[in-house]
């Protein structure tokens, strides 16, 4: 009911899984990933041994190979099931069961592995292996051009209906929940693999928004900048996130907070004029960031 791409990106390390399905929520079940350990997707009449068991056996340093020979041989209904996944070093497998419903099957290329059940025809895994190999960018980005590759062969011949993309960092972390960098789903929609394309792009500009949001200096604690530039540089990437984020003021506040606390008040005004006409609330919000000493009272006065 699914077709998916597990991987790893030799330029950075990072982990990935993407799927999609005729299927509310699948994310939900299909898509496992830890940092330093692997990607895993499990699919078809889906047993979620295929993701804990595999991602502790990955963690334990079993091949992906190793891991699927154990799994199926202990499975009583190995016929149904479909998994694909990737190891840290890079190895991928993927396992179709010979029930499976067609068109149904897996490719491995490298630390990729792809597989699909349901599918239009067998041209989509193919598909998807050649666009995740002539995209550009980072792994989020080339495996969604993966997605839309087999959406545009024809996909999951019933249609569409959820998707997620997921992304870890490529070493093991003590902290987990630090190194996830991508982690999307769309549970019902039309179009999900539209859909999760446009996430990913709000994905990147909240990055943006966070990364001034939580930045030591330029917003938390006393105003410095840490780097020379640091503003200017967090200022360019708010105006571009904003640019992504039309009709939700996020990222023009949060430029003129910047602003305002590096001594532009002019600037600042003028920049949360059009956030605070759109939203009149942020007026009050103003009062309290001033409270907890984000800005100056006096000056939260002249920005309105």
């Amino acid at each position: 009911m699914t077709y998916s791409i597990v991987a790893r990106d030799d330029a950075s390390g990072q982990l990935g899984v993407a799927c999609e399905s005729h299927f509310f929520a699948p994310g939900a079940a299909v898509t496992w990933a830890l940092p330093g350990i692997g990607a895993i997707a499990t699919q078809a009449f889906i047993d979620g041994r295929y993701g804990g068991t595999g991602m502790s056996m990955l963690a334990g340093g079993a091949t992906a190979a190793e891991i699927l020979g154990k799994l199926t041989a202990e499975d009583p209904h190995p016929e149904v099931r479909q998994v694909g996944l990737v190891g840290v070093s890079g190895d991928a497998a993927s396992w179709t069961g010979s029930s499976c419903i067609a068109a149904a099957g897996g490719l491995v290329d490298g630390p990729v592995a792809v597989q699909g059940n349901m599918l239009e025809d067998t041209s989509v895994l193919p598909a998807m292996i050649e666009a995740y190999h002539r995209s550009d960018g980072d792994l989020a980005e080339r495996l969604m051009c993966a997605m839309e590759a087999a959406e545009a062969a024809g996909g999951d011949i019933r249609g569409s209906q959820g998707a997620a993309l997921l992304v870890v960092g490529g070493d093991a972390a003590l902290d987990p929940w630090n190194h996830k960098p991508v982690d999307l789903r769309v549970d019902d929609h039309p179009e999900p693999i539209g859909e999760l394309r446009r996430l990913l792009g709000y994905r990147r500009a909240f990055d943006a928004v966070s990364g001034t949001m939580f930045a030591p200096g330029l917003m938390v604690g006393p105003y410095r900048e840490p780097r020379a530039g640091d503003r200017d540089r967090a200022l360019a990437a708010l105006a571009a996130a904003a640019q992504v984020m039309i009709g939700n003021p996020e990222a023009d506040f949060w430029r003129g907070i910047l602003l305002a606390r590096s001594g532009d008040l002019a600037g600042a005004r003028d920049q949360l004029a059009a956030a605070l006409a759109a939203n009149p609330r942020l007026a009050t919000f103003l009062d309290r960031l001033a409270a907890a000493g984000f800005l100056n009272h006096d000056d939260v006065v002249k920005l309105r």
